[in-house]
């Protein structure tokens, strides 16, 4: 890697909230049958996409992840019946407010994989890296911290 320059280098930190009935399952089924994905992110396993705060998206990027997927159930499907519907909803509404605050939203990335969809799961972490790739390195990661504030 001799002669790359430092964004070059770079791999970006990608927060994944997924469903524990469809999308941690397909994410599992990726795993079990050795599918290979890059290994930029962090799984964090929630009981519905609905249930998923909008602020837990904002902190983790303020945190320091250059972005941000939530997973869910397809239409129709979720466990709680519409709480991917919700999810959706809040997705759209929080997409807007990042960009009002100068983020791109390209940050933030919503999607659907059901627990039989192992391959089209490494196939979404494919892509949503390559797009976090694509926007670059996080400029807001720890901007609220003290350490940044000292």
């Amino acid at each position: 890697m001799k002669g790359l320059t430092q964004l070059e280098k770079w791999e970006p930190k990608i927060v994944a909230f997924l469903c524990n009935w469809c999308s941690y399952a397909g994410a599992d089924l990726a795993g079990t049958s050795r599918l290979q994905y890059p290994p930029n992110i962090r799984i964090i396993r929630v009981p519905c996409s609905g249930r998923i705060n909008p602020l837990y998206i904002i902190t983790a990027l303020m945190e320091g992840a250059d972005g941000v997927m939530v997973s869910g159930c397809h239409p129709g499907d979720c466990h709680y019946l519409s709480g991917n519907l919700f999810a959706r909803r809040r997705f759209v509404v929080l997409k807007k407010l990042l960009q009002t605050c100068g983020l791109d939203p390209e940050r933030v990335q919503f999607t659907w994989v059901s627990a039989s969809e192992g391959g089209r799961f490494a196939d979404v972490i494919k892509e949503v890296t390559e797009n976090v790739k694509k926007v670059g390195p996080s400029e807001v990661a720890n901007c609220g911290s003290k350490e940044a504030q000292a």
